[in-house]
């Protein structure tokens, strides 16, 4: 079985307990507005392009089969709809100018490139985490990836949105011995205006989870002048304090990294007026929140 990766990412230490092996999956249900991996969206292989690192030396023409990169009046044109993301304009670039985001790989390649640093996890209590984009949209990819996982006796974690079937959920979760659940926005109507669906199915799963006795951390994004509001985080600590299975609330302060990759997309990124949240500002976020709850409340 083959599903698309876009990143591996060793000695990560922000996803899960311990020292972790993250792996990114391309392909998302939701559309936020401040998606900081927009890469990840698009559920196959698409190319990047840094005009930066561009020295028109035109070696990526003379071996693209589709006519995707014209150069005309000194300027480098990526004709982004004639791409089949072959990769060959990738392997001619000696200046890292284009790059596939997104490579099929087999459950066996990814779990031998997770093996690789086993001896991490079991000194740190660490283990192997899927996100993305969103691994329950590769449902049985990740699946396959969890229940190879666990053979090898790793601790398992995925960053989920939610956004799936309840029969996924439960069926998954037998895999999982952590669910790092993003929680977006409280109120209905503002879910679906910046994140294109409804948050009912996602509150629903989670509770499920919380049934089934799951470790639940909270992920909760906030974007300044979209959710840092009472309301939401009212709704946060309300619904960490009903569920006994979230064991803490994770604040993630909006940063634009987002910007400069849909730059290389070639696609619009929606915030590109929003500055990096200044740390006096997380902590306040913070401390609103855990006024509300007695649940542990930290930066992610």
């Amino acid at each position: 079985m083959k599903g698309i990766v876009f990143n591996i990412q060793k000695f990560s230490v922000n996803d899960g307990p311990g020292i972790r092996t993250t792996v990114f999956l391309k392909g998302c249900p939701l559309s936020c507005t401040w998606c900081h991996n927009p890469e990840s969206k698009r559920a196959f292989p698409e190319l990047m392009y840094s005009a930066d690192k561009c020295v028109m030396c035109g070696k990526c023409a003379h071996v693209c089969p589709k006519n995707v990169h014209l150069f005309e009046n000194g300027k480098h044109i990526v004709v982004r709809e004639n791409c089949i993301a072959c990769g060959k304009c990738e392997e001619e670039c000696l200046y890292e100018a284009l790059e596939i985001a997104g490579k099929e790989k087999s459950v066996e390649e990814v779990i031998d490139e997770v093996l690789k640093d086993k001896i991490f996890y079991e000194t740190s209590n660490g283990g192997v985490t899927l996100s993305g984009g969103e691994p329950l949209l590769q449902y049985e990819f990740s699946l396959e990836l969890l229940k190879r996982a666990k053979q090898e006796g790793l601790h398992t974690a995925i960053e989920t949105c939610g956004y799936t079937s309840e029969e996924k959920i439960r069926e998954i979760a037998s895999y999982v011995d952590l669910f790092l659940f993003d929680y977006k926005i409280t109120n209905d109507q503002l879910h679906k205006k910046y994140t294109g669906v409804s948050n009912e199915r996602i509150i629903h799963n989670l509770k499920v989870l919380n049934s089934l006795g799951k470790q639940i951390i909270l992920r909760c994004p906030i974007i300044p002048g979209i959710n840092d509001t009472d309301e939401h985080f009212s709704g946060i600590a309300r619904i960490a304090n009903e569920l006994g299975c979230v064991s803490e609330i994770n604040v993630e302060p909006y940063h634009p990294l987002g910007k400069s990759k849909a730059e290389k997309l070639g696609v619009e990124y929606e915030l590109s007026d929003l500055k990096f949240t200044e740390e006096e500002q997380t902590q306040a976020w913070m401390k609103a929140i855990s006024q509300k709850t007695s649940k542990p409340v930290k930066k992610a």
